[in-house]
């Protein structure tokens, strides 16, 4: 450190006002540490005044260092006064800043709720676990092994043809977009065993235009039972007891045979629909039947043994029979006004 400074009276003065006026000056906290770094540091006046003492005769030192201790003393406690008025400004600033208006009318902002499917998701649930039912998922992504073949549909079933499915490239792989939730059941019986009662909600896709009831992406809920000694009567007593759940205690349905390859026999359910439009009329709901033989063996479940129902039913056409609304489209724009049918978005 350069000592070419002489140690007087005056020079420490000189010293002491530019600090004391650097010291006055600042307007923050921040430019208050910036002057006392160059004020009361190492290569400040003070700092190199203070060391010429030590090329003093020792019979002067006691004086100057009590100079240098008072100029400094004077320097320190200014700093320390103006650093206690910056910051409470700073405090009351800030304060200030952050100040609520209580008297004023609050910003309301509408809050997000679950989708009215959602909410028949939940419902369906909550029905089957009520029961012992439990709950089963599986990838959306299917090999089409578990999509077609272990539910006993052929390789020429139209089902399998690009009209109807989304094949996902490359064709090699033999990966679809799970056209219903049975490949969740056959999964669970070759994982799990029989006997066993699962219920699969979940989305699927299929090749559809979108109208008033039909959706490309529409979710579905399958339920499986497979158990010794069941039989359609079973069935048909699950499915009336999910309906009055679903539609009120007056809910009636109609088993209509068909053909579906994972079922034997099969049978297409109908629910009686007051408000359908063009008037009361029964409405096809879903599918369902005894589960295939072929569908148990590619399972690795003993036919001879085991015996059980399947059924499949939409949540959108549940939630469109239910609440009698007429198009589906409805459900998939995102548009509040449709959620707040339900009351279930803040005004």
């Amino acid at each position: 450190m350069s000592t070419d400074v002489q140690l007087t009276p005056e020079t420490v003065e000189q010293a002491v006002d530019a600090a004391l006026a650097a010291v006055a000056g600042a307007g923050t906290v921040a430019d208050l540490k910036a002057a006392r770094i160059a004020h009361t540091g190492e290569s400040s006046a003070l700092a190199r005044l203070n060391a010429t003492i030590r090329a003093l005769p020792n019979t002067e030192k006691p004086a100057a260092g009590k100079l240098i201790g008072q100029a400094r003393g004077r320097v320190n406690g200014a700093i320390a006064e103006r650093e206690a008025v910056l910051a409470a400004g700073e405090r009351e600033a800030l304060l200030e800043a952050e100040r609520v208006d209580v008297t004023a009318a609050p910003l309301r902002r509408p809050t997000g709720a679950r989708h009215p499917l959602t909410i028949v998701r939940e419902t369906v649930e909550d029905v089957f676990t009520g029961m012992g039912w439990e709950i089963a998922e599986g990838p959306e992504l299917e090999h089409e092994w578990f999509n077609f073949d272990a539910l006993n549909i052929d390789p020429d079933h139209p089902a399998r043809s690009p009209q109807d499915t989304l094949f996902v490239e490359p064709l090699g792989a033999h990966l679809v977009m799970r056209t219903q939730t049975s490949p969740v059941q056959v999964r669970t019986l070759i994982e799990r065993g029989a006997p066993v009662y699962v219920l699969a909600p979940g989305r699927v896709y299929r090749t559809d235009e979108i109208d008033a009831t039909h959706l490309p992406v529409f979710t579905q809920f399958e339920g499986l039972a497979i158990d010794r000694g069941l039989t359609m009567a079973h069935l048909r007593g699950t499915l009336e007891h999910l309906a009055r759940i679903m539609f009120g205690e007056d809910a009636r349905i109609r088993l209509r045979p068909n053909f579906f390859p994972f079922t034997e026999p099969s049978a297409e359910m109908d629910v009686w629909q007051p408000n359908a439009k063009g008037g009361a009329r029964w409405v096809e709901w879903g599918g369902c039947g005894m589960v295939h033989p072929n569908v148990l063996r590619a399972a690795g479940v003993d036919p001879q043994e085991f015996q059980g129902f399947a059924f499949g039913l939409g949540i959108e056409r549940t939630l469109q029979f239910a609440e009698g609304l007429n198009d589906m489209r409805d459900m998939i724009e995102g548009d509040l006004r449709f959620s707040r049918q339900w009351g279930l978005v803040a005004r």
